[in-house]
């Protein structure tokens, strides 16, 4: 399935665990550092670097870009590093994540209350994942190196949903299917 940003309640609710998507538009970037940076300025009054509201964060740390390409290997991050501080931005108005491994209950049962999903990049596959970011800009906390936050148009850019926004969640149902297939 092809889908575009920004992530419309339409198309989450056609997302479910499991679909292959390639997704094209803008994506934004954070790790660990930004996603605190972020909470800290919310907590002051302040905005944020970008409009969050259907939006998608990628968990990524690109490495610095070679000369004469737009960004170095973007491959996902784990993404339970920001499970403290995914709530309070699905409330905001995200609506999708980027990453790898499984999440914590409080964030899909976060996901549930504010219609949104999680979609899983395959690790060890940053330099392809790279060749489908066509432009990369850092717009905040540039002094965090690679965990700037960046705001990157995709193309066709590779996921799974791992969780919708219903909780069902593709890592808990292949464990059902490898225990079913080890008892056989």
């Amino acid at each position: 399935m092809v889908i575009t940003t920004p992530l419309k309640k339409h198309i989450i609710n056609q997302l479910k665990a499991g679909d292959k998507v390639l997704i094209t538009g803008i994506i934004y970037t954070a790790r660990d550092a930004g996603h605190k940076r972020m909470i800290e300025q919310l907590a002051k009054g302040e905005r944020i670097p970008f409009n969050i509201e259907e939006s998608i964060i990628y968990y990524v740390g690109p490495s610095p870009a070679k000369p004469g390409e737009i960004i170095g290997s973007a491959g996902p991050t784990t993404s339970y590093r920001m499970d403290d501080y995914t709530p309070e931005l699905l409330d905001l108005g995200l609506k999708g994540m980027i990453g790898k491994g499984n999440r914590h209950e409080k964030v899909i049962e976060s996901m549930k209350k504010n219609g949104a999903v999680y979609f899983g990049a395959v690790g060890g596959a940053a330099a392809l994942i790279a060749s489908s970011i066509i432009k990369a800009k850092v717009i905040a906390y540039e002094e965090l190196g690679t965990e700037a936050l960046r705001e990157l148009y995709v193309e066709n850019f590779p996921a799974i949903v791992l969780i919708d926004q219903d909780g069902k969640n593709l890592y808990e149902e292949e464990k059902v299917k490898y225990r079913t297939y080890q008892a056989d």
